[in-house]
């Protein structure tokens, strides 16, 4: 009888996921060190995903925008109500004509209106002033059920959750991304100067309401009565709730997060208000033709990294780092949930354009953990940052 050949055992495979379960930084870092430096997901180092926005989803918003990045998805809905400024208690807000030339100039009571750009931007520090101590922008960050593992159903709101919604308010106000004249609601009260009946003047009010881009009047008055009766009021302020839906979750989200922001911003557009004598209350104009759009002080876009040390990897992966046959950290832009997990020093840095000297400027720079990034990483994060900005700027246009 013929002998049978030995039969020897087959090596043992696993598919590329199951080692980056077991050893997930030794995955990445032997992605990174390949010939190519591509990230597990094809992306190089610098590399962003590259959002789709879709924005008016939400028919029941003001303004609405659904942004994919990734496997990150998230869905902004803003809704504007009404705030009475008798109903405000802990401030007193600028009502007066007389008030807003100060802080503006002398004949200038809209920030629209004002031509000098150090003024300018003076007027936009005062107006987020007023803005946050009146809480007219109120964001929520709601992390859904069933957007990440870690995520379980009827639990309480996360920590997270809350300190992206504080981040979210705190850039609003450190951007000076809004403009007070928007969310103001004026009221022109009736002159009570007597006219000839043959010859009403050209100023007098009609009988149509006037809408809250009312052009205050310039023309000299005769008493301090007729002053006070005839300059305009403002009776009300438009209060914007914010609602940040994350859907799915994939890595850090406050850059998707500010991206459907924005996205909603641009599309919302605010009904047409006036304060009725008669009613003593504010009237809105359900017409969409009535409506106006925000006028946004530029495009801030936020952009996250993610350092990857490979000290903190094994032994045998330290020693090859000191014998020079690999890298010893690698910035990564967007990190996906992955990506994120293997990285312990985060940054976050937001950038847009200057409407004066239309160039870029730095809004805002956020770091969390680490030591890696000092003043020569900030600058290569800084320049990856811009180069995102121009991107994500395209997109959003795009986008309506």
């Amino acid at each position: 009888m013929a002998k049978q050949p030995t039969a020897f055992p087959q090596p043992l495979s696993f598919p590329p996921s199951h080692f980056a379960k077991l050893a997930p930084r030794s995955y990445l870092h032997a992605h990174l060190s390949s010939p190519n430096g591509r990230r597990p997901s094809g992306r190089l180092p610098h590399e962003s995903r590259k959002p789709q926005i879709n924005t008016g989803s939400l028919t029941h918003c003001h303004g609405s925008a659904v942004v994919r990045a990734g496997d990150t998805a998230v869905v902004c809905g803003i809704k504007a109500e009404i705030l009475n400024a008798s109903d405000v208690v802990d401030c007193k807000p600028s009502t007066k004509v007389e008030e807003l030339e100060q802080r503006y100039g002398n004949g200038v009571s809209r920030l629209s209106a004002v031509s000098d750009g150090r003024r300018r931007s003076q007027a936009r520090i005062e107006d987020a002033e007023e803005m946050a101590q009146l809480n007219l922008l109120v964001p929520n960050v709601e992390l859904s059920t069933g957007c990440s593992p870690f995520y379980l159903p009827g639990s309480a709101p996360s920590t997270e959750a809350q300190s992206l919604s504080h981040r979210v308010l705190t850039l609003l106000h450190t951007s000076r991304l809004l403009a007070m004249d928007d969310l103001r609601i004026w009221y022109q009260p009736p002159s009570t100067k007597p006219t000839k009946p043959t010859e009403p003047p050209s100023d007098a009010p009609t009988s149509e309401p006037t809408s809250m881009s009312l052009d205050v009047p310039n023309e000299p008055l005769s008493s301090k009565e007729d002053a006070d009766a005839q300059q305009p009021e403002i009776k009300a302020f438009y209060t914007l709730h914010i609602a940040l839906l994350v859907l799915s979750l994939s890595g850090p989200p406050f850059s998707t997060l500010w991206t459907a922001l924005l996205a909603a911003l641009r599309n919302t557009r605010l009904p047409k208000a006036w304060w009725d004598a008669d009613r003593q209350s504010v009237i809105a104009s359900p017409l969409l033709s009535d409506s106006r759009p925000l006028s946004l002080n530029g495009l801030p876009i936020a952009t996250s990294f993610g350092v990857f040390n490979s000290e903190k990897d094994g032994a045998e992966l330290v020693s090859q780092v000191a014998e020079g046959k690999g890298k010893r950290t690698w910035i990564l832009c967007d990190l996906d949930g992955f990506e994120e997990s293997c990285c312990e020093e985060e940054v976050t840095v937001i950038v847009r354009q200057s409407e004066e000297a239309q160039r870029m400027e730095i809004v805002k720079i956020e770091k969390c953990g680490g030591g890696v990034v000092g003043r020569k990483e900030m600058r290569e994060v800084v320049a990856l940052a811009e180069e995102r900005w121009r991107e994500c700027r395209d997109v959003i246009e795009d986008s309506g």
